[in-house]
C-alpha cells in the first residue's frame, strides 16, 4: 500500500488528493495545510469582498471532514511542514496551534505550497488600512475593514487578475477606486488591443486608471493615508490593497535540495516530477514551460 504525503490543501493538493484516491482506493494518502482551509475558490475571494458572494460559505468548495468522509483522506489543517529530508524519505511538521511537531513518513510526495504576494520593500507597507489577498482569512480582515463604512476612498496598486477583481469589487461597493499600473496597460498577458477594452470597460464603471505610474511609499496623512508616486501628486486613500504580483514559495523544495529555478519556480518534468523521483510538484510554485518558447516560465 503506498503512502503519499501531499503539502497544501487549496486547487492543486486538493485536486491531487481526489484524483489519487479515484485511482487507488487503498493508498494513504495524507493532506497538510498550513491555514484552516482547503479548496477554497481563489478566484472568487474578492467577489465575497463585492458582496456578489454573499457568504463566506459559498468560497469553501470542500471542508476538511468532507474530504475526510468522502475520499477517506488524512486531512489535517493548521499543519506546517516544515522540512524534507529526502535521505529518509519522511517530512518535518510542525502543528501552528499547539506548537507540537513530529515526522512523518512518505513513498511518494506532493508539494503545492503555491505563491505569495509580493510586497515591496517601501515605507507605509504595514500600516493598517493596506492589504494583499492571498487566502481566506485576508478575505475576511479586507471584507470587515470595508464593512466598517470607514473606506471613502481605495487604491489598487497592480493591474494584473487580482487587481482588476478588487477594483471592480471595491467599486461595486459603492468607493471610489483608483488602479495604478506601473506598465502602460492592465492585464499584461493580454494584447494590448484586448487591455484597451478592458481599460474603458474600468473606466466606463468609474474606475480611475493610472497607467505607466510606480508606487514609492504609503504614508500616514491627517484623514487615512497617501499613496506616494514616482511621479505627480500623492493620492490619497483610507485603504490600499497591493496586487503587485506573486511569488512562488518555493523555499521548502530549495532547502531540500531539489532544483529550483532563475525565477524561483520548482523545476518539474511533463509528469510534474522534481529532480527527485520520488518527489512531485504542482501549481503556482512550479515552472511551466512555454508553448512558444520552449522555455521554463512562470505562469501564477
Amino acid at each position: 500500500m503506498a503512502k503519499v504525503l501531499i503539502v497544501g490543501g487549496v486547487a492543486g493538493g486538493a485536486s491531487a488528493a481526489a484524483r489519487l484516491r479515484r485511482l487507488d482506493e487503498t493508498a494513504e494518502i495524507i493532506l497538510f495545510e498550513r491555514g484552516e482551509h482547503i479548496s477554497y475558490a481563489n478566484c472568487g475571494l474578492p467577489y465575497y469582498i463585492g458582496d456578489v458572494i454573499k457568504q463566506e460559505e459559498q468560497l469553501l468548495v470542500q471542508t476538511p471532514e468532507a474530504m475526510r468522509s468522502r475520499f477517506n483522506l488524512d486531512v489535517r489543517v493548521n499543519s506546517e511542514v516544515v522540512a524534507i529530508d529526502r535521505d529518509n524519505k519522511q517530512v518535518h511538521v510542525r502543528e501552528t496551534r499547539t506548537g507540537l511537531e513530529y515526522d512523518e513518513s512518505y513513498d511518494k510526495l506532493i508539494l503545492s505550497p503555491g505563491a505569495r504576494p509580493f510586497v515591496p520593500r517601501i515605507e507605509g507597507r504595514d500600516l493598517p488600512g493596506v492589504f494583499t489577498l492571498r487566502n481566506v482569512p485576508d478575505t475576511i480582515r479586507i471584507r470587515r475593514f470595508v464593512d466598517s463604512g470607514n473606506v471613502k476612498r481605495a487604491v489598487v496598486v497592480g493591474g494584473g487578475f487580482i487587481g482588476v477583481e478588487m477594483a471592480e469589487n471595491l467599486r461595486e461597493r459603492g468607493i471610489p477606486v483608483t488602479l495604478v499600473e506601473a506598465l502602460d496597460q492592465i492585464m499584461a498577458p493580454f494584447d494590448k488591443e484586448m487591455a484597451s477594452l478592458l481599460q474603458a470597460s474600468l473606466k466606463q464603471n468609474g474606475i480611475r486608471l493610472m497607467l505607466g505610474s510606480s508606487i514609492t511609499g504609503i504614508r500616514q496623512a491627517a484623514e487615512g493615508m497617501e499613496v506616494l508616486l514616482g511621479e505627480g501628486d500623492p493620492i490619497p486613500a483610507d485603504m490600499v490593497v497591493l496586487s503587485i504580483g506573486v511569488r512562488p514559495e518555493s523555499e521548502l523544495a530549495r532547502e531540500s535540495g531539489l532544483e529550483v529555478g532563475e525565477r524561483g519556480g520548482i523545476r518539474v518534468d511533463d509528469r510534474q516530477r522534481t529532480s527527485d523521483p520520488d518527489i512531485y510538484a504542482v501549481g503556482d510554485a512550479t515552472e511551466t514551460i512555454d508553448l512558444m518558447t520552449g522555455k521554463p516560465m512562470l505562469l501564477p
